[in-house]
């Protein structure tokens, strides 16, 4: 702060104050910040610093200084990004005569100040050109957050680990399944004599009727018949040892059942010829999954 020529000085400035200041929003400390400026505010300066005269003579003079004063502001625009102040101030002259008047704050030592600007505000980190009200946060809510945050997270992991599993047992069934249906299960026709025939009927896992592939097998043994009025068919059903012994036992005696179906109903044999017989799990065969079949055999 510069002061203007009014006496008779080597200098066109009387003297000139370096001050540290301080200043409190009064109207923030006693009605709270709203989270932007208020368009009119009121403010407190005081400070102190170093007071330099400049006079004629053999020397300047060098002394202490404190300042006391208001800045009246008024925030301009919807932004508040410019405020125009008025600050009026007193400043003391703490070195003075103080000897002589013994008190600091003489108002002989004393000078009035009367100044106005005009202040522009650059935005902040914020967007704003004005601080932001913060939110205060309960430390036990936040801890209360994190904890539910890392329990989402481990159960999410915990599914991630749930679906790889899934995923690998699908690929697997997929892959038997793919197996299944591109085996190639031969049908095989065994004769213990020269006229009498026995006749294999294979089935799909778990299925006890008798797909079209295997009805040649079926109108076999019922040609057979319907030529030789006297003989009979013993038909055995069998299951591979896949599944429970219940299980297996019920499929074994429905397969059995199924041929004998077909021999009465489309091909009108006598079922007193025919004996159909569950055996359950069957071991004819090296490969587990060929002993899905029924087994005719034919009797004179």
């Amino acid at each position: 702060m510069g002061y203007i020529n009014t006496t008779q000085s080597k200098t066109a400035f009387d003297a000139s104050d370096v001050s540290l200041l301080g200043k409190v929003n009064l109207m923030n400390l006693f009605a709270s910040y709203q989270g932007q400026p208020r368009v009119f505010e009121i403010e407190t300066v005081v400070g102190m610093g170093w007071l330099h005269y400049y006079v004629n003579g053999d020397g300047d003079e060098n002394s202490w200084s404190t300042r006391f004063g208001l800045n009246f502001n008024f925030n301009l625009g919807e932004s508040k990004a410019w405020t125009l102040g008025i600050k009026p101030a007193i400043v003391y002259d703490m070195q003075g005569d103080y000897n002589h008047a013994k008190s600091r704050f003489n108002a002989n030592n004393a000078a009035f100040e009367l100044t106005a600007g005009l202040t522009y505000h650059f935005k902040t980190s914020n967007g704003t050109h004005h601080f932001a009200k913060v939110k205060a946060y309960n430390q036990a809510e936040i801890d209360d957050l994190n904890s539910s945050i890392n329990a989402l997270r481990s159960e999410v992991n915990n599914k991630d680990g749930e679906l790889n599993t899934a995923n690998q047992q699908i690929n697997g069934l997929q892959k038997d399944l793919e197996e299944c249906r591109t085996k190639v299960v031969p049908v095989e026709t065994v004769v213990n004599t020269a006229r009498v025939p026995e006749s294999i009927v294979t089935f799909r896992q778990g299925r006890s009727s008798v797909d079209a592939s295997q009805l040649p097998n079926v109108e076999r043994v019922a040609s057979y018949m319907k030529k030789h009025s006297d003989t009979k068919v013993i038909i055995k059903g069998y299951a591979s040892p896949e599944g429970s012994a219940e299980v297996n036992a019920r499929i074994a005696a429905a397969r059995a059942e199924a041929v004998k179906t077909i021999l009465v109903n489309r091909y009108k044999i006598n079922a007193s010829r025919i004996t159909a017989e569950g055996q359950g799990v069957g071991d004819m065969f090296t490969e587990p999954d060929w002993n899905r079949v029924s087994i005719c055999t034919i009797e004179d």
